[in-house]
């Protein structure tokens, strides 16, 4: 799989997206909610009322971010939360959402890498991934420790971009490469982030090939349902 990094410098992916999203982090949910017209939001509770059905407890984040995820896995299934990012700055912009929810009593924030989590082997009732796989340095290595902090027949949840199919494909295209990463560069002054989005988007595996890579890793049944025409998929994967 090619592998598309936000600034093309010599450091390393892993380094570059923790730049990028430090860069981006006081902008990011004001981008997000309007590059996806809060379509996001429908898709993340898409996720957790799929999540709800396994009882979960405690469930871990990776890749949250400001922590949209996380939020509404806790209210969705008044599971305790613990979201993991690489990026301070959008820990530190999650942290004040969460404190202003009063959820800082359920929802603990901390930094850490996805290839390298912190945690013992079957631990979390679940583990989930909003946007963040595709980020990885080391696809394989980071789906296998997501496999192996989750529970003995419980679940990995991934939400993540896919690519429109169809009829709607070239005008959706023509925005998603054209138009998002303009407003992008307007909105959260980084020149490449925006143009990274597709980038990454475009060069990452979907649907079956994310499946069978899943598969590969050893979860012994995946599910995926397409959201918006393609424009995102969930992926349930478990042990």
């Amino acid at each position: 799989m090619e592998q598309v990094k936000p600034y093309n410098s010599d450091a390393s992916k892993k380094s570059e997206v923790e730049d990028m999203f430090d860069n981006i982090a006081p902008k990011y949910d004001l981008l997000n909610h309007l590059l996806s017209m809060k379509i996001d939001v429908a898709w993340r509770n898409t996720l957790v009322n799929w999540m709800k059905k396994d009882n979960v407890k405690e469930v871990l984040d990776v890749a949250t971010g400001t922590g949209d995820l996380a939020i509404a896995v806790q209210k969705g299934t008044q599971a305790e939360v613990v979201g993991l990012d690489l990026s301070q700055q959008m820990l530190n912009v999650g942290i004040i959402k969460i404190k202003k929810l009063n959820l800082d009593g359920r929802i603990s924030m901390q930094k850490g890498d996805a290839e390298n989590l912190p945690f013992e082997d079957n631990r979390f009732d679940a583990v989930s991934v909003s946007f963040g796989v595709r980020n990885f340095e080391n696809l394989t290595k980071g789906l296998a420790e997501l496999r192996r902090v989750v529970k003995e027949n419980h679940s990995v949840y991934i939400l993540e971009f896919s690519k429109v199919e169809g009829i709607l494909a070239p005008f959706y295209m023509f925005y998603f490469k054209n138009i998002l990463p303009q407003i992008g560069k307007l909105v959260s002054k980084d020149n490449r982030a925006y143009t990274y989005l597709p980038d990454s988007v475009n060069a990452f595996p979907f649907g079956e090939k994310m499946k069978q890579i899943l598969l590969d890793t050893g979860f012994k049944n995946v599910e995926y349902k397409k959201l918006s025409l393609g424009i995102a998929t969930i992926y349930k994967a478990t042990k």
